[in-house]
C-alpha cells in the first residue's frame, strides 16, 4: 500500500475496524465538517465501520439537503456563516444573522463562532482586527439570536501551544494564548445556553486550567476533536490524571473528530504539475479518501480503548513546524488509554446526546442579560 500523510504505516483501515469490532456503545461524532456528495458516501462507509451513528457537522447551508439525502436522520448541522463567500464583511455581519435562522430552520442545534488568533489576521485585512472577536457587538447580536431561536453556542478560542511557539510568537500581535480566554469567559458569564467548546477547550495540553473552566461554568461543554492534536497532546497525559479528568467531568466531554470531506479528495487535481493541491495532497482517491476519514477514528479509537503504544499513523506537520529539521512526515507518538466501560459510554454517547438534548428546550430568555447593540 502506498505510504502517505493519513497512512504512513499502510495499514488497511477496513481490515483494522474488523478488528477493533464494534465499539462498547455506538458513537456520536459532535465535530465534522461534511461536504461533498461522493465524499459523504466515503465518510458514511468509514462512520459503519468504526461504529459511528450519528454526526454533527457544519455544512455549507446550501449542502444540507445533499448530506441529509447521503445520511438521513444520522446527520444533525451545525449553523456556520458563508466562508466562500466573496463579501466576506456581510457574510459575517447580517448574512451570517439571516444563515443562523435559516439554519435553525433545518433543524441546527449548535451555532459555530471560529475565535482562533487567525481571525484577528482576517478581521485585519477587512479593517478591523477585532472584527470577529467573540464578545465584539457583531458576534454578541448573533449569539444573542442564536440563544434565542434555542440553539446552543459552538466555539474554537484557541490553537495549539505549538502555534503560540511559532505561527503566534508575536505576543504584541495575538496575546498570549491565556488571554484568548477573557472574550470567552466574557460571553459564558453572559449567555446561559449551554456552550461547546471545540478541541478540549483549545488546551489539551493544561488540564488544569480546563479544570478551573469547567468548575466556573457548569454550562460549558468539551469536544474532543482535532485528531492530530488530541492525538499528540493527549498521549503525554498519564493515564490516571487523563481518566480522573474525564471522570470528573462525565457527561460534559463529547467525542469528536474534526473530519471534513470534500469530493477534491477523491481525484487528482490533472491541472497541477505537481498533482497535488491543498485537498489532493490528503487525498486523491476514493481509496486515499477513506483512509483519510478512517484514520482519525483508528486513531481516536485507539487513544480511548486500547492499552496500546507506537507512532501515529497520521502525519503531524506541528512536528516539522517546531523543527525544520524533522520530515514532514513525522508523527507522535500515540498512547491509549484504555478507558472503562462507564467513561466510553459518556465519552461516545451520554454527553452529546444530554447537550443535544438540552437544546431541544433550550428556552429564549437564556439570552445574554444585556442586550449588545448592533
Amino acid at each position: 500500500m502506498t505510504v502517505y500523510g493519513a497512512n504512513l504505516h499502510a495499514l488497511n483501515y477496513r481490515d483494522e475496524a474488523a478488528v477493533f469490532g464494534p465499539p462498547s456503545t455506538p458513537i456520536t461524532d459532535i465535530h465534522t465538517h461534511l461536504r461533498g456528495t461522493e465524499a459523504v458516501r466515503v465518510y458514511a462507509d468509514v462512520a459503519h465501520c468504526y461504529g459511528i451513528d450519528r454526526v454533527v457537522s457544519m455544512t455549507p447551508f446550501d449542502q444540507i439537503e445533499s448530506v441529509r439525502t447521503v445520511l438521513g436522520d444520522a446527520v444533525s448541522f451545525i449553523a456556520v456563516p458563508d466562508w466562500r463567500s466573496d463579501d466576506p464583511r456581510h457574510a459575517h455581519g447580517t448574512g451570517f444573522d439571516e444563515r443562523i435562522r435559516g439554519f435553525s430552520d433545518a433543524g441546527a442545534k449548535l451555532c459555530k463562532f471560529w475565535c482562533a488568533p487567525r481571525a484577528m489576521d482576517y478581521g485585519r485585512d477587512l479593517g478591523n482586527p477585532d472584527f470577529l472577536r467573540l464578545d465584539g457587538p457583531t458576534r454578541r447580536r448573533q449569539i444573542d439570536l442564536a440563544a434565542s431561536l434555542g440553539m446552543g453556542i459552538m466555539t474554537h478560542i484557541a490553537d495549539p501551544d505549538t502555534w503560540f511557539q511559532t505561527t503566534y510568537a508575536d505576543t504584541e500581535r495575538y496575546g498570549t494564548k491565556a488571554r484568548q480566554y477573557d472574550q470567552l469567559e466574557v460571553m459564558l458569564d453572559a449567555v446561559q445556553v449551554p456552550w461547546l467548546a471545540a478541541h478540549m477547550g483549545g488546551w489539551p495540553e493544561d488540564l488544569d486550567r480546563l479544570d478551573l473552566l469547567l468548575e466556573r461554568y457548569p454550562h460549558l461543554h468539551l469536544d474532543t476533536s482535532a485528531t492530530k492534536w488530541m492525538v499528540r497532546e493527549l498521549s503525554r497525559h498519564d493515564t490516571d490524571r487523563l481518566t480522573a479528568f474525564l471522570r470528573r467531568w462525565t457527561g460534559r466531554i463529547c467525542f469528536g473528530s474534526d473530519i471534513v470531506t470534500q469530493d477534491e479528495h477523491l481525484q487528482v487535481d490533472d491541472n497541477d504539475d505537481a498533482a497535488a493541491t491543498t485537498w489532493s495532497v490528503k487525498a486523491a482517491s476514493p481509496e486515499q479518501a477513506f483512509d483519510l476519514y478512517a484514520s482519525r477514528y483508528w486513531a481516536l479509537r485507539t487513544l480511548w480503548e486500547r492499552d496500546w503504544t507506537g507512532p501515529s499513523p497520521i502525519a503531524d506537520p506541528d512536528l516539522h513546524m517546531l523543527d525544520p529539521e524533522v520530515s514532514e512526515l513525522a508523527s507522535p507518538p500515540l498512547k491509549g488509554h484504555a478507558l472503562g466501560a462507564d467513561l466510553l459510554q459518556a465519552l461516545y454517547a451520554d454527553a452529546a446526546a444530554s447537550l443535544l438534548d438540552q437544546l431541544c428546550c433550550a428556552a429564549p430568555s437564556s439570552a445574554s442579560k444585556q442586550s449588545p447593540e448592533a
